[in-house]
């Protein structure tokens, strides 16, 4: 057979020799959502909010100054960002490029005896292979690839949901504690005010020393909760340091700028904020799409597995001594026979895993469904307890002042006093604390969503 009818063979082979495709095609599963979240009248689509720069509704420069640096360095997101060159890498090795195989050699050989002279001989030779797709198996391996290098893309947005999670969480724990402080020091100077009173009394004797001492102690009570508040603000404080790679100094000193005007008044208490339908998640949550993808990778793999089983064919050839014009070519048909029951047992936990993908990306789903619906409860009541707890505030703030008052001209007893100042002081750490759960379940409902998975620190 002349080397023409070869070439010819092989263009058949080519042509004809990969048109099957074995294992299942992907097809989309369907789930039964809720049409609209309970505890919510929304029923239309939220539409794309992957960009949405969430936390400006905070209205707080040193908040969005954060969250821009530690986006564009954080760890986790800059380890699963080279996950996708990696993906990348793994995606270019399938395709074309697992059916080509070659080398090219060159040999220089010196041999001699004693006696004898020594003689140089040379051999060139070039060989190369290329595997038929027969049955889809290598297109099935570029299927699972690409659905990994996807789901990659997909977690890094779930490493940024992660990051802005724990970083904004972080940033309201520590404004908390420095409202909280501020409230209290406020406490301390009403408190300080209440004994000069006190003893100016006993000083002209209206008062008694009983009257002085029980002021001195609401006093130091109040006194004692600074130094633990503080420690928890520098605790949320190193915390951010560490996210942030920054120095707890620096990050301290930047907190600490205008803090006796913290109000934890940021987020608006009449915020709305449209939550869309349980289907936008299928979209907007990067965990469900990396869930998918990798449910579609499962799936290619299951073709791999099956092609596994089926005949394989390569063709091969060498050329060697250029000069001489040694060559050698033609296909190599491979059966497997043996080892059926092996690559049957693979090709069943291949289906398995699939199974397991599906089954996996359900339960994203309703795991999703989830964290929205407590959320957006969570946050609805809190608007309201914020506003009650507010009221009382002001209230026992009004009740103190004419305590105060009433206190001073002899009408009021300082028992009367007393209690309404530690009404007061109870009331305004509720009401902080109110306040704290507030922004957090606001920001937990945003990562519910999946808003903010795809902002990009240099975003404007």
């Amino acid at each position: 057979m002349n080397v023409s009818r070869y070439f010819a063979v092989t263009a058949w082979v080519l042509l004809f020799g990969g048109c099957a495709t074995v294992g299942p095609d992907y097809a989309a599963p369907k789930i039964d959502v809720t049409p609209s979240y309970n505890d919510s009248d929304i029923k239309r689509s939220l539409g794309d909010i992957a960009t949405k720069r969430w936390w400006e509704n905070f209205e707080d420069p040193v908040l969005d100054e954060l969250v821009q640096k530690g986006l564009a360095q954080n760890l986790d997101i800059a380890v699963a960002i080279e996950r996708i060159a990696a993906a990348q890498a793994t995606l270019r090795s399938k395709g074309v490029n697992a059916m080509l195989s070659g080398s090219a050699g060159y040999a220089l050989t010196g041999s001699g005896a004693n006696n004898a002279a020594t003689t140089t001989t040379t051999a060139t030779s070039l060989s190369g292979g290329i595997v038929i797709d027969l049955f889809g198996g290598i297109r099935r391996e570029q299927q699972a690839a690409e659905a990994q290098l996807k789901a990659a893309i997909d977690d890094v947005g779930t490493a940024r949901l992660a990051y802005l999670s724990e970083l904004i969480g972080a940033y309201i724990e520590a404004r908390y504690y420095q409202y909280a402080i501020k409230l209290t020091r406020d406490s301390i100077a009403t408190r300080e005010q209440t004994l000069d009173i006190t003893q100016k009394q006993h000083t002209v004797g209206t008062g008694t020393e009983l009257d002085t001492e029980q002021v001195k102690a609401l006093l130091y009570a109040a006194q004692a909760d600074i130094p633990n508040l503080e420690a928890n603000y520098l605790a949320q404080v190193y915390a951010m340091a560490t996210l942030l790679q920054t120095p707890a100094s620096e990050l301290d000193a930047t907190m600490q700028r205008n803090a006796e005007s913290i109000s934890l008044l940021g987020l608006n208490l009449r915020t709305e904020y449209d939550t869309g339908i349980p289907a936008d998640l299928l979209r907007n949550r990067p965990d469900i799409r990396a869930a998918e993808q990798d449910l579609i990778a499962a799936t290619a793999n299951i073709g791999v597995a099956t092609a596994d089983m089926l005949p394989s064919l390569e063709l091969s050839g060498t050329v060697s001594d250029f000069g001489a014009g040694i060559w050698s070519f033609g296909p190599t048909l491979t059966l497997p026979i043996f080892n059926q029951g092996a690559l049957a047992a693979e090709r069943d936990v291949k289906v398995s895993e699939a199974k397991q993908a599906e089954i996996t990306w359900r339960q994203t789903v309703l795991d999703a469904v989830e964290d929205v619906q407590s959320a957006n409860s969570a946050w609805r009541r809190d608007r309201e307890k914020v506003q009650l707890l507010k009221n009382s505030m002001d209230a026992y703030q009004r009740a103190l002042d004419l305590s105060m008052q009433t206190y001073e001209a002899g009408v009021t007893t300082l028992l009367d006093l007393l209690v309404t100042d530690r009404s007061l002081a109870t009331a305004r750490l509720s009401f902080a604390d109110a306040l704290r759960t507030l922004s957090v379940d606001w920001a937990t409902l945003q990562i519910a969503l999946g808003a903010g998975a795809d902002a990009d620190a240099d975003e404007e």
